[in-house]
């Protein structure tokens, strides 16, 4: 049997070799599988898992409560499993966490929770002929693994949905950096001349700015929005793409094998396209690997300050904005569970960037034809 001994397969067999490179992936590979999930596997699986309970307000993590379904909602439309997935499913009823209950007659009498030091007067319902089954349809107990935020709202359950916000973010993100890096760095490093000196100028220009303030002057633009951040990232994140790409074609173009190309009258859109860009894949996987990490801290930064995602939508930055103030009580975990979630998944992008960095050899710029 013949071994397969092609570049792809190579390069991953060095990449395995880095261990905290291929631990940082298989992070982020179980990050994408959770996010892609989400809403199957959260114990609050209404889009944006945003169902409120205020008595609950900031309630240790493993907490279990027993809760009483008052009314159903007949109009609620169920959704397919794929709408599911991806946007949840609104509840048909409304609940109230009680603490007792006890069957009288043909009645229901409950205490609601309204604190753990206090106690609420009984409130009756009627139960219909057959209690039992009343009991079994509308009483139910859920645990919350991770608390409660300061509305009531599973921790564990925004904390999942945060995912696909980061996530999410970082990606496009990087599609429009690489996208716009690729194309500006290329023209600029292959024709030189004025369109060099013109894309040089503006490169040096957003170069100059401080990311997360040019970030938030796009969203100012733009407006709020989670479609914004993808945009006000991306455009805040080409720069270095674009000077990567720049220096690499400047010393590729020169090469024999591009000269052959030129002698043979291919188009310089075909050179740069099929044989320059695929000699530099290496570099600039390092820097998407780099910038993905870079967005997803941009994201979080512009959530923190009131430009990301806007309530209720989860976001990691957001929830932290929301609970940096119990930092210094008794219910710290609030932002440092978001912090810590936001630090694995950019240390995982760094962790990736430099197994990348040290399989493509990017320091000494090797090339392959």
């Amino acid at each position: 049997m013949k071994k397969n001994n092609s570049p792809s397969k190579r390069t991953w067999t060095r990449f395995k070799r880095n261990k905290p490179a291929l631990a940082g992936l298989i992070f982020i590979f179980i990050l994408m599988l959770t996010g892609v999930l989400d809403y199957l596997i959260i114990p609050d699986q209404t889009p944006m898992a945003n169902t409120m309970h205020l008595q609950l307000s900031n309630k240790k993590p493993g907490r279990t409560f027993q809760f009483l379904i008052v009314s159903r909602h007949s109009r609620v439309k169920k959704v397919s499993f794929i709408e599911k997935m991806f946007y949840g499913q609104k509840t048909d009823f409304k609940s109230v966490p009680i603490t007792t209950y006890r069957v009288s007659g043909n009645y229901l009498f409950v205490r609601e929770y309204i604190g753990d030091d206090e106690e609420a007067a009984e409130t009756s319902y009627f139960a219909g002929k057959n209690p039992q089954q009343f009991l079994e349809k509308n009483i139910y107990r859920q645990t919350f693994l991770l608390g409660t935020d300061s509305y009531g709202r599973d921790l564990l359950s925004r904390l999942i949905t945060g995912i696909r916000v980061s996530l999410s973010v970082g990606l496009m993100a990087v599609l429009i950096s690489i996208s716009i890096g690729m194309t500006l760095g290329a023209i600029a490093g292959y024709f030189g001349g004025t369109a060099d000196l013109v894309i040089s100028w503006l490169m040096n220009v957003i170069w100059s700015l401080p990311s997360l303030l040019l970030v938030i002057a796009i969203s100012f633009a733009l407006g709020k929005g989670f479609w914004q951040i993808f945009i006000a990232v991306g455009l805040s994140t080409w720069v270095d793409v674009a000077r990567l790409v720049r220096g690499q074609v400047m010393a590729l173009k020169e090469a024999e094998f591009i000269e052959a190309a030129r002698s043979l009258g291919f188009s310089s859109s075909r050179i740069i396209i099929r044989h320059i860009l695929p000699n530099i894949a290496g570099p600039v996987l390092v820097m998407a690997s780099a910038n993905f990490a870079s967005a997803i801290l941009l994201e979080t930064g512009l959530s923190f300050l009131g430009f990301g995602a806007q309530p209720p939508m989860p976001s990691w930055g957001g929830m932290i904005k929301e609970n940096y103030g119990y930092i210094i009580m008794d219910a710290a975990y609030l932002a440092i569970l978001p912090g810590m979630a936001i630090m694995l998944t950019v240390y995982a992008f760094n962790l990736i960037a430099n197994g990348l960095s040290d399989v493509f050899d990017v320091k000494s710029q090797n090339v392959t034809i």
